[in-house]
């Protein structure tokens, strides 16, 4: 099971990944706050929330959980996995153009790239969903979204992918890149102390 801390059996690994997240840079504009980790996945997990909210109105939203097993995992090629979405509602004009999944992929490898994050064993999809109501529902607006799902085996400290993500989530509500001179904020929102370890 690797190394141990002295409470709780949590390997110091993940002990000190944990700190990382806590202690990463984020978009300005993302709340992030800690959320119920799940159970079946991985030994250890630490799952967190964020969203980006302007004038009441939610321009995106997603997920990112860290996950950890001691004895490593042939899918991940690693002992550690980061697994990821962030979703936003777009114009249905934009939900249109058959290149967005692409571009909505970009965002993600370039959010990576920008922080330095590297990683291992990447997958995940694109989905474009525009909906529109009828009959009783005619008059419901139409909606149009956009979900960036993925996971990967990070190589890098967990405290830049986390970073990326907030950066995908900002990519996906349509926000422009931070000016080379402003700086990223400390994670805000709520840190939590569970580390999402099972006994």
């Amino acid at each position: 099971m690797g190394a141990h801390n002295e409470l709780g059996g949590t390997p110091s690994q993940f002990t000190a990944a944990v700190d990382q997240l806590r202690a990463a840079a984020v978009r300005p504009e993302v709340v992030v706050e800690q959320m119920p980790a799940p159970t079946r996945i991985a030994p250890f997990a630490h799952a967190l929330s964020g969203e980006i909210v302007v004038a009441d109105h939610e321009l995106a939203g997603g997920r990112f959980i860290l996950l950890h097993d001691p004895a490593g995992h042939d899918a991940w090629n690693g002992t550690f996995r980061c697994v990821t979405f962030a979703r936003a509602d777009i114009e249905g004009d934009m939900a249109a153009d058959p290149v967005l999944p692409a571009v909505g992929w970009s965002w993600l490898e370039d959010a990576l790239a920008a922080r330095g994050a590297e990683s291992t064993a990447i997958g995940g999809s694109v989905t474009v969903v525009h909906t529109e109501g009828f009959g009783s529902m005619v008059e419901d607006a139409p909606q149009s979204q956009v979900e960036v799902r993925a996971s990967w085996t990070p190589l890098t400290g967990v405290g830049d992918h986390l970073g990326a993500w907030s950066d995908l989530l900002a990519a996906v509500a349509g926000l422009p890149p931070l000016a080379p001179d402003v700086a990223y904020l400390p994670r805000r929102g709520h840190l939590g102390t569970s580390l999402g370890g099972r006994p």
